[in-house]
């Protein structure tokens, strides 16, 4: 986050690019992301800014300065973990067997929806604006796609299914991941693992209607995430 000389936040920026932050500012935005992953995981992303410059111990100002929109902020916050969960994808990809590359790549994902409402809230939402979380949502899409490839070709995947099934069943079951914790912490495991059971060649039967579009599903993302 680039440095505009404002008073207290650190020295003008020259013409090669954003100066240093002066010691105070540091300490400021490392304290402002640390209230702000505390507070995501408790309220989910939608938390009001005032209360993570409370918790911070900051003005609302200083909040501001440091990060200018939310996604800026949500983006320093998450960013990392983003990044880590894009590596699992790659390692799922190289699993030589489809189906358990698929499960464990899954599991991984649903371990931090259950440990943290705010990343519950990125990744089955269509939230917007957020650099590594769309990396991170087109490198899924095609993650699952190779793996869905994959495991038709070794006879593990009914043949009927798409990318989309499988991503609106997510969705729907990580919005309740949330509620689910704080009476049984794994109640997630079990539904997960029903869901993915019906996935089974084995447990092909005729489906009564269509699969989404990738339009549909984005639309319908979208209108939980407040954007339709």
């Amino acid at each position: 986050m680039s440095s505009h000389g404002t008073r207290g936040d650190g020295p003008p920026t020259g013409g090669a690019g954003p100066a240093p932050l002066r010691r105070d500012a540091q300490r400021n935005r490392e304290l402002l992301i640390a209230a702000a992953r505390e507070v995501y995981a408790e309220q989910g992303v939608e938390a009001p800014l005032d209360d993570i410059a409370r918790r911070a111990g900051v003005g609302n100002a200083t909040l501001y300065r440091r990060f200018p929109t939310r996604g800026a902020l949500i983006e320093a916050v998450f960013g990392e973990g983003l990044t880590a969960t894009l590596h699992r994808g790659e390692e799922a990809r190289a699993a030589e067997d489809a189906w358990s590359g698929l499960v464990h790549y899954l599991e991984h994902i649903f371990e931090g929806l259950a440990a943290d409402r705010g990343a519950n809230d990125l990744m089955t939402t269509g939230i917007q604006g957020i650099p590594s979380l769309e990396n991170l949502k087109a490198h899924h899409h095609e993650t699952v796609s190779l793996l869905f490839a994959r495991a038709r070709e070794q006879g593990t995947l009914r043949s009927d299914v798409v990318v989309e099934d499988l991503l609106f069943a997510l969705a729907a079951l990580g919005r309740v991941v949330p509620a689910s914790v704080t009476v049984a912490p794994d109640a997630w495991r079990r539904h997960l693992h029903l869901l993915l059971d019906g996935l089974r060649t084995e447990a092909a039967r005729p489906l009564p209607a269509p699969p989404l579009t990738s339009g549909q599903l984005a639309g319908a993302l979208n209108s939980l995430a407040g954007h339709g």
